[in-house]
């Protein structure tokens, strides 16, 4: 079971080159150099150059590389693919995603503009159409380069008027509309982002029910929030301990063939070693990533 980590995704702005650099030594699973929210428009130009050079550098480690470009339709967008195009990178995060079509568009400018295969493309879910439309932008995984989502919670609130408190009561039928989605397609999710930096315990709070509701992860705007996110998508040692006493119980002779045994006195079935399987696969992966961080 191939996992890759994506508990932490940090957001650097693309017109700072300092940050650039400082993402480097991180410890976050991934970044996000954005060409488009944080970054002014007559300092695009030079963001994109800078954001270039900086992938052509190296040096991000096992960090998974995303560069959100500006929408299709602005007068940015086709530029920043085609720069992109130059340099190795692990995936494209485009903003604005309305319906399946846009995903096609998206995943076919990437192709025409010689974009490697290799290179995935999120999207941004940040606009009621797109909720409403999960299922069908869900759908398009299947013919376009499509691997994850990006939840947009600053954006939903700003076109719903929907207030983001505490448990975010208002939002949650949309997020888990969004889980669901996605993995019935086989897509990895994202949490949005948590606005106050100084607000530890409200953050750990949002981690945490993120993680209950089914996100990979969650994205970030400050590398203080990544310790505790990386601690709250993470498997716990107990949960970890667990999963290999269940996956070495049904691996024993014995228990081979058996839908359901029992294991330190609870009746455990089969869907249960499949998630311990995955709780490992998970756990491994993360020590995998730390070996490589720098």
């Amino acid at each position: 079971m191939t996992i890759r980590p994506r508990r932490s995704v940090l957001y650097m702005p693309g017109s700072n080159t300092r940050a650039l650099e400082k993402a480097r030594g991180l410890d976050a699973d991934g970044v996000i150099l954005d060409l488009e929210d944080a970054v002014a428009p007559d300092a695009k130009a030079e963001a994109r150059e800078r954001i270039v050079e900086a992938i052509a550098a190296g040096g991000y480690g096992s960090r998974e590389v995303v560069v959100r470009i500006n929408a299709l339709d602005s007068e940015w967008g086709a530029d920043d693919i085609a720069a992109l195009a130059a340099v190795a990178l692990d995936a494209i995060l485009v903003p604005k995603v309305d319906d399946g079509p846009a995903v096609e568009k998206a995943s076919r400018a990437l192709d025409r503009a010689g974009v490697a295969p290799s290179v995935g493309l999120w999207a941004m879910m940040e606009t009621p159409r797109a909720v409403l439309n999960a299922q069908a932008i869900a759908e398009t995984r299947a013919h376009t380069r499509l691997v994850a989502w990006v939840m947009g919670t600053n954006d939903l609130a700003k076109e719903t008027t929907a207030r983001l408190t505490p448990g975010r009561p208002a939002m949650t039928a949309w997020l888990s509309t969004c889980v669901i989605a996605a993995r019935a397609h086989g897509l990895a999710i994202l949490d949005g982002v948590y606005n106050d930096i100084a607000d530890e315990a409200g953050f750990r709070a949002e981690c945490a029910q993120a993680r209950d509701f089914g996100f990979d992860g969650k994205t970030l705007i400050h590398p203080g929030q990544l310790g505790p996110c990386n601690e709250i998508f993470a498997p716990s040692a107990e949960e970890v301990a667990l999963a290999r006493t269940i996956v070495a119980a049904f691996a024993l002779p014995e228990n081979r063939g058996k839908g359901v045994i029992r294991v330190d006195g609870r009746m455990v079935e089969l869907l249960h070693a499949e998630m311990a399987r995955r709780t490992v696969a998970v756990a491994e992966a993360i020590a995998g990533r730390g070996t490589g961080a720098s």
